[in-house]
């Protein structure tokens, strides 16, 4: 009987990890594999929102060639990673050695500094409408010194700016603990060892610090591209549904949004930009990680 049990027993060992996975696996299933299947297949149709459209080939992304809007839209997202990925990668980790060290009240500026990490972006982007609007505090200030009112969401490159702006001061604190996490793992003897033969600040954070971090600066700036590529609540909040002057602030994923939705949206052709978004991502990261590699060798 005792053997009979253990034997029962084994048979059913290799079930049981997928029976505590199926549920796991079910969500993934519904909510990210099927809607990516679905998204590849409809990029090479015609289908609409209410029509199931038929099979077109390539005829989508050769209409991509041809489509001001979508080399505007990549134009944007493209300066995007630009202009933000470096600030992301830099700005934090100098913050994290702000806030690293413990000395009375820096409890309270590490939780500051991560509290628009936690704040909806719908709030955050109201906030900075406010701000920066024309009539906002921003432009009131500037007017009692007589600079006059800025058009930060009128002017084209003022508004994709600004939305930078807003995506760094959301970003700092999210990448901010990331960088603590690392930094708990730097030992002290190396920076001790470093002031020891008389290296200053600046040199022992060149020496020291960013060697030992430079896997995690990999990290984030992987993380940090392919977030700014796929950009789209600040850049629509700031900009509203029109992508801001005559759309010339419209990034890939609004172009997406705009394209696909509504009764008419074309399903089909939004897909296809979608599919250009997902493979410029997987570049970025692949990109990245050769970077990283090459450094090692």
């Amino acid at each position: 009987m005792a053997l009979h049990g253990i034997s029962r027993v084994r048979r059913q060992l290799p079930v049981s990890p997928w029976l505590f996975a199926a549920p796991g696996l079910l969500v993934i299933s519904a909510f990210v594999l099927y809607p990516f299947v679905s998204t590849v297949v409809n990029a090479f149709t015609d289908r609409r929102t209410l029509i199931p459209g038929k099979f077109v080939g390539l005829a989508n992304f050769r209409e991509l060639l041809h489509d001001d809007m979508f080399w505007i839209g990549l134009r944007n997202s493209t300066l995007y990673v630009v202009g933000v990925v470096p600030l992301l990668v830099v700005l934090p980790l100098l913050l994290a050695l702000l806030v690293q060290k413990n000395i009375p009240g820096i409890t309270f500026f590490r939780s500051a500094f991560y509290t628009p990490v936690v704040a909806s972006i719908v709030v955050v982007g109201l906030i900075w409408v406010w701000l920066l609007d024309d009539r906002g505090l921003v432009n009131a200030l500037l007017e009692t010194v007589g600079a006059g009112p800025v058009g930060f969401l009128s002017d084209q490159w003022l508004l994709l700016l600004s939305a930078m702006a807003v995506t760094v001061w959301k970003g700092l604190g999210y990448y901010m603990i990331i960088y603590l996490a690392a930094l708990g793992n730097v030992p002290r003897e190396l920076h001790e060892a470093a002031a020891v033969d008389g290296a200053g600040a600046v040199r022992r954070f060149l020496t020291v610090t960013v060697p030992a971090v430079r896997s995690t600066m990999v990290l984030v700036g992987a993380l940090s591209s392919v977030a700014a590529f796929k950009v789209f609540s600040e850049v629509y909040l700031l900009a509203g549904p029109s992508g801001g002057p005559a759309g010339e602030d419209t990034t890939l994923v609004m172009l997406v949004q705009r394209t696909g939705t509504g009764l008419t949206g074309r399903v089909g052709y939004a897909s296809a930009i979608s599919v250009v978004v997902f493979a410029v991502t997987v570049a970025l990261m692949l990109l990245v990680l050769r970077a990283d590699r090459k450094e090692d060798s």
